[in-house]
């Protein structure tokens, strides 16, 4: 949540904000509104829709806060039940939905406004139970609030307002089948009023808006520049296997208070922590496989100070704020452009400075023409000498957690024996010191596979047991050979003639 200290920008008083919302303000330090909230807050506040756009970092979620909040207070609500919200707030990740509802809950503690926050991989019933008591403010991802929906836990019926936030990323993600469907079940767009808000609208985003919306009017601000102006952007060009010196090296020179370092996948996150914790440099890693509340422990001690170092894939890129993060990494180059804005954007929030600093190795490097078209400026490009790459010491082992999907065991298959710490075999426990057992011929012949040589016992073995355990399909003398006879084969045939030919193909 950000605010301005700029003179030159209106002062909440001049908004006509409502008491409570002023004292918040007032209470957070909050005094003059920044660019986006002086072009939104009126349009808002007289219950028009909005489509908003501007840098990551400028206060758009208070924007979207404050105005909706003021006209749920002026306004006299219509007849609902305690299940009908009166306001929905749609994020595409856990991590922003839950920075949405902190916001909301500060800048609406002097209201009578009820909030929930609701997403996956945490306190299922405790969610349902708060959403069906009843409030007046819902905050969520789509999966979760479409799940409570259909189990008609709330109702959109008497919706008011409707909030969709980094409604880009709900493209990226997957999720615009989802919001459609939320949509669709809200009153028609004349009958509530509707915003987007995001650093980027894309086409395809206001090809949403003016479906779903009504006359959105689309507020840009006049800065022309999409990277904020606090961000001291550098770029290395490594080689994959100087990455990991490099960044050492950089964390020693740099000597980052707090800090984020960006991958592009969960594997490559785990590498880069096992490294730091092996070379005594405290850090946290955050990826959409850790679970929910960890993650929230994870991003409450960065926060407080306790982990100077997280390590994040994309899902951290969005939405959070995170105060006097000095420095970020982009390890590996976001695939896109844009991503590449909200990464820096976790740095130089609200006016203040900060560094990016990338690296463009071989893998990622065809990345870089793009970036530096849409953010329309060069990265300055910085040498790499013998003093920054710092030979590291061996990488620790760390035991990692596995995330339970649904209708998956704990140590299932999903990920391979690569997601496993060592000793974990597939939930069973730690492996034991001594040797293993060895398998008996009889389970030898159930399991393996008839690939090797030899391997062609094991079905016909399976077949015996079947013809053994069927009357009636072969005499004393039948069942004491080995080979087929023509008598064996008139038995398989008649056995089979139920339909069991198709289940011995499927096998």
């Amino acid at each position: 949540m950000t605010s301005s200290d700029n003179p030159a920008t209106p002062a909440f008083r001049d908004f006509g904000l409502p008491a409570p919302l002023l004292q918040a303000t007032e209470e957070l330090g909050f005094t003059h509104s920044t660019e986006i909230q002086a072009l939104t807050l009126p349009v808002i506040s007289a219950g028009r829709d909005v489509a908003a756009q501007a840098q990551t970092g400028t206060g758009k979620t208070a924007a979207f806060l404050l105005g909706s909040f003021s006209r749920l207070l002026t306004t006299e609500p219509a007849e609902r039940r305690a299940d009908q919200p009166r306001m929905l707030v749609i994020a595409p990740t856990r991590e922003l939905a839950i920075q949405i509802g902190k916001d909301a809950l500060s800048l609406g503690k002097h209201t009578s406004l009820k909030t929930a926050v609701v997403y996956g991989g945490i306190d299922y019933e405790k969610q349902r139970d708060q959403v069906a008591d009843g409030i007046d403010v819902l905050i969520g991802t789509p999966g979760r609030l479409i799940d409570y929906f259909k189990q008609k836990v709330f109702d959109l019926k008497a919706l008011e307002i409707v909030v969709l936030d980094e409604a880009d990323r709900m493209f990226d993600l997957g999720f615009i089948a989802d919001i459609r469907f939320l949509l669709r079940r809200m009153p028609p767009p004349g009958e509530r009023t509707s915003m987007l808000f995001s650093a980027t609208l894309s086409h395809r985003v206001m090809e949403l808006a003016y479906e779903h919306m009504d006359k959105p009017e689309e507020l840009k601000t006049e800065t022309t520049q999409v990277t904020a102006d606090g961000v001291r952007q550098s770029l290395y060009q490594p080689a994959s296997d100087e990455k990991i010196p490099l960044l050492l090296g950089l964390i020693r020179d740099l000597e980052p208070q707090r800090s984020m370092i960006f991958v592009n996948t969960k594997r490559t996150a785990e590498r880069i922590e096992s490294y730091l914790v092996g070379n005594d440099i405290t850090c946290g890693l955050l990826s959409g496989d850790v679970r929910q509340n960890k993650r929230q422990k994870i991003l409450a001690e960065f926060t407080g100070g306790k982990i100077p170092v997280l390590i994040a894939t994309d899902v951290a890129a969005r939405g959070l704020h995170i105060d006097d993060v000095s420095h970020v990494f982009n390890y590996d180059l976001p695939q896109n452009a844009e991503d590449y804005v909200h990464r820096i954007g976790r740095t130089a929030r609200a006016g203040t400075q900060g560094v990016a600093v990338s690296f463009a190795c071989e893998n990622y490097s065809f990345s870089l023409p793009e970036i530096q078209e849409y953010i329309g400026q060069s990265i300055p490009l910085a040498h790499i000498t013998d003093e920054l790459l710092v030979e590291p010491r061996r990488p620790a082992r760390i035991e990692r957690d596995r995330v339970e999907r649904h209708g998956e065991k704990k140590g299932g298959k999903r990920g391979g024996p690569r997601d496993k710490p060592s000793g974990d075999r597939s939930g069973r426990g730690p492996r034991s010191a001594g040797p293993r057992p060895q398998k008996t011929e009889k389970a030898a012949a159930a399991v393996e596979p008839a690939t090797e040589a030899g391997g062609e016992d094991a079905p016909k073995k399976k077949r015996r047991r079947r013809r053994r355990r069927k009357p009636g399909t072969g005499g004393a003398e039948a069942s004491a050979k080995t080979g087929h006879t023509a008598s064996d084969a008139h038995g398989k045939s008649s056995g089979k003639s139920s339909g069991k030919s198709s289940n011995d193909s499927a096998d």
